[in-house]
């Protein structure tokens, strides 16, 4: 069983070079147990961005705090506290903070997604 807090867990930058005033927290994985997912915290600045890009595992994300808007094949959909998306496959996505605070927001995706 695990319980913790997200205050307790090391925060990573996003390094991919199209990214911007990204970084991501792993809260699950397999080395605590879950097999086959991990779940991670996103926290992008004001005026950051996560890369546009796509990748052959989906995902399922909900947000926690902000607002930003998901471009989401090509459509930009306005999201902020409370929204939850569900990215296929394959799909071209990126997370834009478009409000004045952090924008945070979980991401679950298989093990073979996880980088």
């Amino acid at each position: 069983m695990i319980v913790g807090h997200k205050k307790d867990v090391e925060k990573k930058v996003v390094t991919h070079p199209e990214a911007k005033d990204a970084t991501m927290q792993v809260l699950i994985s397999p080395a605590e147990g879950w097999e086959g997912h991990v779940m991670r915290i996103f926290e992008v600045a004001p005026g950051g961005h996560t890369p546009k890009h796509q990748h052959p595992w989906p995902h399922i994300n909900y947000i926690i705090n902000g607002k930003a808007t998901l471009l989401l094949n090509g459509k930009e959909n306005q999201i902020s506290a409370g929204s939850y998306a569900y990215v296929p496959a394959e799909t071209l996505h990126q997370f834009r903070n478009v409000g004045e605070e952090p924008f945070e927001f979980i991401c679950i995706v298989p093990e073979e997604g996880h980088q």
